[in-house]
């Protein structure tokens, strides 16, 4: 199988789970329902590399070159009582896109993660250590770019993540840990961040519009001007804030 394994190939319905991925050169790989345990997959480049229908159970990817790779109706979790999520470190995930895959308690630690696209993903429990969304366009000119859309980052760990101008547009951050978080103009819009944990969270210019904010202390943000809200939150936002919102004149 492992003479199969070349740049551009097709495998379909295949378990790759013995292969030694080591440094392999794989760009624009192709696997279409293909499994993979328990593998490592250390300094192994899969630039362009398409993955569809594929189950990858507790894989490690370390100083891997996934840049612009896409990962369709993937899964990635464990089934086991442990919930060992995959595993991405220092690797290159610039532009990879994820489209309804399960990445439960998947931990992503120093990656580079320029323009990521995560749509209808699973990310309950997955942690963001130490990520970069950014890139420099000049010694003074740093952008950031990422799109969680309709994304399950319940529990999620996004501690000190800089998200300025991102779209994490309809996702469910419930009980999610943004602390210290740059939302700045962010898409927040359409949310559900009951109960997340937002103390010095950078929210300015962020848009929340349809945003469940129940619980969301203003006076515990790094920074709100400019914040966008519709009528209906505002009473929830004054009311976590200790203020007694009066409803009108009594009779």
């Amino acid at each position: 199988m492992a003479e199969r394994l070349q740049p551009g190939a097709t495998l379909s319905g295949v378990d790759l789970s013995d292969i030694d991925w080591t440094d392999r050169e794989l760009a624009d790989l192709v696997l279409v329902g293909c499994t993979l345990t328990d593998a490592q997959l250390s300094g192994v480049n899969l630039q362009g590399a398409r993955f569809k229908d594929c189950r990858l159970v507790r894989c490690r990817f370390a100083s891997a070159d996934l840049r612009e790779a896409m990962f369709e109706d993937c899964s990635f979790a464990d089934d086991g009582p442990a919930h060992v999520g995959a595993q991405f470190a220092f690797s290159q995930m610039d532009q990879t896109r994820f489209a309804r895959c399960d990445l439960s308690f998947a931990r992503i630690e120093r990656c580079g993660l320029y323009g990521v696209e995560m749509t209808d993903c699973n990310l309950r429990g997955a942690v963001f250590q130490g990520v970069d969304f950014g890139k420099a366009f000049g010694r003074k000119v740093i952008r950031c770019a990422a799109i969680f859309s309709a994304c399950n980052l319940e529990l999620a760990d996004l501690r000190e993540a800089r998200l300025p101008g991102c779209s994490l547009a309809g996702s469910n951050l419930r009980e999610a840990d943004l602390s210290g978080a740059d939302l700045e103009n962010a898409d927040l819009s359409g949310c559900d961040l009951f109960q997340a944990f937002t103390q010095a969270a950078r929210m300015a210019g962020a848009d929340l519009r349809n945003a469940e904010v129940s619980g969301l202390n203003l006076l515990q943000l790094g920074s709100v001007e400019g914040m966008y809200v519709g009528g209906d939150q505002q009473r929830r936002l004054l009311s976590a804030m200790g203020l007694t919102v009066d409803a009108g004149p009594k009779d």
